[in-house]
């Protein structure tokens, strides 16, 4: 995750504001990321967990969650995001949430938002959550549509303004595709008129037509058009003394994007922004993120469901996390991770970790592969005489069912 507002606080203040550090050896476990249910009362197109509205066998119950946490709280971990499928549909989640809460982790609950309701706010206030997020995929007839629910948007903004009513940090989570970047800019201004705290923006999990035509591809021009309406929406906030939070997620390239920008602003703090930047060290999958899904396995982020390094049912977390005789781990973890293409030649690649290496995978079957969604140019990031690449076919099965949907 990349935290643009505390980078561009310390643009305004000329100063340095010390992200948290990325290693997990010095006491200090991951951030868990828990899909505690499968089931879902929406069945979106774009699901990365598949969810139904069916029950899903093999789940953790409720005393082997309370183990885990047991296990996550001896080993370090801090914060704890509920998740799902929809996680208000499983009956003990609020004794789950509340014994987290007890337990001293901080506690942040990803829901689609519909099932927020009067009926269980009460409940929901009574549990203190220290952050909501509600998932919205653009403004109503693109947010209904793709969730293959009429009326879908209107009951995640009712579940948001119970939340925020309350004194809850809520929070919206946008997916950006080539479909619904053009509501990029409405979506923001619904934050303004809402008063939402925070804006997640995840960038799509694409792998596009390799990287013959960078410069001119519409996604990565897409791309870089949203990230400017996003530092120019979040300066503009630091200037006027407006408090709210934009993150970013599933493209560290953005970092460098934030460098680049600076260079242009405030030639005068890139230095010391540079510095910032390299402290923070970028994509942390399998040191700093790690995801628990509905029946226990380990992953070293959430986009990572098709492989797992364990299931918590067999080994305890803690010793999963710790075990590098998995490969994929133990690359992750590596002080300069195997990577291959333009990464491995990037001269910002102590920025930005080498990226999403989901979508080397996703693409090539290769995990060290260059990451076909960095939107950067190679004069951007310093690299010449790379072999030209041979165009792919591209892996964008999100993207597709969207258009699919939508055309309907």
């Amino acid at each position: 995750m990349f935290r643009l507002s505390r980078y561009m606080q310390a643009l305004k203040q000329g100063a340095m504001v010390p992200p948290k550090p990325k290693s997990v050896m010095q006491g200090s476990g991951p951030v868990v990321i828990w899909n505690l249910i499968r089931r879902c009362n929406l069945a979106c197109k774009h699901c990365y967990a598949t969810s139904a509205d069916i029950d899903f066998p093999g789940e953790l119950d409720t005393e082997q969650v309370f183990g885990v946490m047991d296990d996550l709280k001896s080993f370090g971990v801090s914060v704890l995001i509920l998740s799902g499928g929809e996680p208000l549909l499983r009956p003990d989640i609020f004794e789950i949430s509340r014994r987290a809460k007890d337990m001293g982790f901080y506690v942040g609950l990803s829901s689609n938002g519909t099932l927020i309701s009067e009926d269980n706010i009460a409940a929901i206030d009574a549990i203190g959550y220290d952050y909501v997020g509600v998932s919205l995929d653009g403004m109503r007839a693109t947010h209904d549509c793709f969730r293959r629910k009429q009326g879908a948007f209107d009951e995640s903004i009712r579940g948001l303004r119970l939340c925020h009513d309350i004194g809850i940090k809520v929070g919206l989570r946008f997916t950006l595709t080539q479909d619904n970047a053009l509501e990029l800019p409405e979506l923001l201004h619904l934050m303004q008129v809402e008063e939402i705290d925070k804006f997640y923006l995840s960038h799509l999990n694409y792998a596009g037509r390799g990287n013959r035509n960078r410069d001119s591809d519409l996604h990565h021009q897409m791309t870089r058009k949203a990230m400017d309406l996003l530092f120019e929406t979040c300066w503009q906030d630091v200037q006027d003394g407006v408090r709210r939070e934009f993150v970013t997620g599933n493209n560290d390239a953005d970092g460098v994007y934030l460098l680049q920008w600076a260079q242009q602003h405030m030639p005068e703090h890139v230095e010391t922004l540079r510095q910032q930047l390299l402290r923070w060290g970028g994509n942390s999958s399998g040191i700093n993120i790690a995801n628990i899904d509905n029946l226990g396995s380990v992953h070293p982020d959430t986009m990572w469901w098709d492989y797992s390094i364990g299931n918590v049912k067999q080994r305890p977390f803690s010793e999963i996390w710790q075990d590098s005789s998995d490969p994929l781990m133990a690359g992750l973890k590596a002080k300069q991770r195997p990577l291959e293409g333009r990464c491995a030649e990037c001269r910002q690649l102590a920025i930005c970790g080498g990226n999403s290496r989901t979508r080397a995978w996703q693409l090539t079957g290769n995990p060290w592969a260059e990451d076909p969604g960095c939107y950067l140019s190679d004069a951007e990031i310093g690299v010449t005489d790379m072999p030209q690449r041979v165009a792919v076919t591209p892996y964008r099965r999100h993207e597709e069912a969207h258009k699919e949907l939508l055309s309907r």
